[in-house]
């Protein structure tokens, strides 16, 4: 079986190409999360300037190297270019690196390197604009159905995950419709809820229960910080996310600490 950690050749080999490959990647999620958002699409058109429209050329779209090239500006209108660009480049060649060396050169990987994926999409929409498009929670769904025969590991494991993805979703829509009627206003999107159900088909039910727990936790602290910064709400989506991203990769160690602590 071939695996990274054959030869440090081989681990280092892979490694740059994750981190290349990451960064391409968060670049292409960045760009459609912003044409989502905007009402374009991601499959059509060119790269533009969001400030002065003019189309960006190969030299314009190398991730992390174009931004720190041109100073953090536009080669054409030299509007200064928001940091968040990097970032997210930076941000998911770091997911598809930790990815990758916590699955090896696997097809659960594969699998999962695209679930993380489109939890990062929907983190930036949701940031963005308050939205988590039902497309992301699509892929994210068929993908897994699609892989199911590659990592099959018994009827009772895929409908343990099935029966979890619904009783996640089915909780939360519960509660969300009691705390609505108490506080008089949405208190849960309806994305926040289908997203839940998808966590529970990669997570199982042990760690999905725990991704519940630190997503509340992750959500309470988000809010109370933007709070005191900004006054916006800050929504749920990317406490959800994070937090299936740190159970998918490190969830039974921390299942494990946890439960060594009774």
């Amino acid at each position: 079986m071939l695996t990274i950690y054959d030869s440090t050749p081989t681990l280092v080999y892979c490694l740059v190409v994750a981190t290349v490959l990451g960064a391409a990647l968060g670049s292409f999620l960045n760009c459609t999360a912003w044409r989502y958002v905007h009402g374009g699409t991601a499959l059509r058109g060119r790269s533009v300037c969001p400030s002065c429209g003019h189309v960006l050329g190969p030299g314009d779209l190398v991730p992390v190297i174009s931004y720190l090239a041109l100073r953090g500006k536009c080669r054409y209108c030299g509007t200064r270019i928001a940091l968040r660009y990097m970032l997210t480049e930076l941000a998911f060649a770091l997911v598809t690196v930790l990815c990758l060396l916590r699955f090896d050169l696997t097809a659960l990987c594969l699998r999962n390197w695209i679930f993380l994926g489109c939890l990062f999409l929907l983190t930036l929409t949701d940031l963005e604009d308050c939205v988590i498009p039902d497309s992301s929670l699509v892929i994210a769904a068929a993908v897994w159905v699609l892989t199911l025969p590659l990592l099959w590991n018994g009827w009772g494991d895929a409908a343990a995950r099935v029966l979890t993805g619904l009783v996640a979703g089915g909780a939360l829509l519960g509660l969300s419709l009691l705390m609505d009627r108490i506080l008089g206003r949405e208190s849960l999107g309806g994305g926040d809820i289908k997203l839940f159900a998808v966590v529970g088909l990669y997570l199982g039910p042990v760690a999905t229960l725990f991704a519940v727990l630190l997503s509340c936790i992750l959500g309470l602290a988000f809010a109370a910080v933007a709070r005191r910064g900004s006054g916006k709400p800050f929504p749920f989506g990317p406490s959800i996310a994070v937090s299936a991203c740190v159970m998918l990769l490190w969830g039974m160690p921390l299942v494990n600490w946890y439960m060594g602590l009774f």
